[in-house]
């Protein structure tokens, strides 16, 4: 039987839902956790707009800050840092150890930093010209006992 990959670069929302929930079903057999849960807070303004947003996730003691944005107009206003504050002291009572993100040299690493992530890997030419950078903010220290 001769399978040919086809081209679809534009995938929608539901298809690449179902996919994670695949992905999701073979890593919760593999580890033995079902406890995968939405971890996200917004900011918004006066009328309603959202002009700030962190969005990720929690599961088997690890999460990923997959989002960071701050509206352009709002930065510089301690929103960033106040949505960081808040999703840490989410994860932290979820029983997550680590959150990860990543983010490119010209977004934020430097904001990441400042808030106890350290950077863990820097890889160079991604994308063209700059680097990608991984940090991760150790939340609690495993004991001998976890």
């Amino acid at each position: 039987m001769t399978t040919l990959a086809q081209p679809q670069h534009h995938l929608s929302a539901i298809e690449i839902d179902a996919f994670e929930d695949r992905i999701y079903a073979y890593n919760r057999e593999a580890v033995g956790r079902d406890d995968a849960q939405g971890l996200g807070f917004v900011i918004r303004d006066p009328v309603g707009r959202i002009i700030g947003a962190a969005a990720g996730f929690s599961w088997a003691g690890t999460s990923e800050l997959k989002q960071m944005w701050i509206d352009e107009g709002h930065r510089g206003r301690g929103y960033a840092r106040a949505l960081l504050n808040a999703f840490a002291a989410e994860a932290k009572a979820r029983g997550v150890r680590r959150i990860w993100v990543q983010s490119h040299d010209f977004q934020a690493p430097g904001m990441y930093e400042k808030s106890g992530f350290v950077r863990v890997a820097e890889f160079a030419d991604w994308p063209e010209g700059h680097s990608n950078v991984i940090l991760c903010k150790i939340l609690e220290e495993p004991t001998a006992t976890q």
